[in-house]
């Protein structure tokens, strides 16, 4: 279809998402990127943040947890270690999470279980962004 893009999003237990967009914009672990139809080919790794993808005036939102980005003229293939559309995520969940993991992060602790704690608190603060935003505009993810 002209003026489209396939979007495939794919973690290594199921496949989440196969759409025409208009429009992606990914998380990727230098900065986020845009992709419209016909663009370059190219790969990106991924970091914990918010894929956007835009169908005529509509934006959905779906949290990604790393991973990699693969980009042709007419594909976009985001393969995920974790991605959540944002009407699976439970609001009331991810808000108890970013209390558990503001509570380890101030408990303290070994360097690595501060960085982990940093990363859990990352995580539940994006899911609960993500919820709460497609909530709010009434948006499916």
């Amino acid at each position: 279809m002209p003026g489209k893009i396939l979007l495939e999003v794919v973690t290594p237990e199921k496949q989440l998402l196969s759409q025409e967009v208009d429009e992606v914009i990914a998380p990727g672990s230098e900065g986020e990127f845009g992709v419209l139809p016909g663009h370059c080919h190219f790969l990106s790794t991924l970091r914990i943040g918010e894929l956007r993808y835009r169908i005529a005036d509509q934006v959905n939102h779906m949290a990604v947890l790393w991973g990699f980005a693969e980009v042709t003229p007419n594909k976009v293939t985001i393969m995920a270690e974790i991605a959540e559309k944002a009407e699976d995520i439970d609001i009331e969940r991810a808000t108890a999470k970013v209390a558990e993991a503001e509570r380890r992060l101030q408990v303290g602790g070994l360097p690595s279980e501060a960085k982990e704690a940093q990363i859990s608190l990352e995580k539940a603060r994006l899911r609960k962004k993500i919820a709460e935003r497609s909530r709010r505009s009434g948006a499916p993810a």
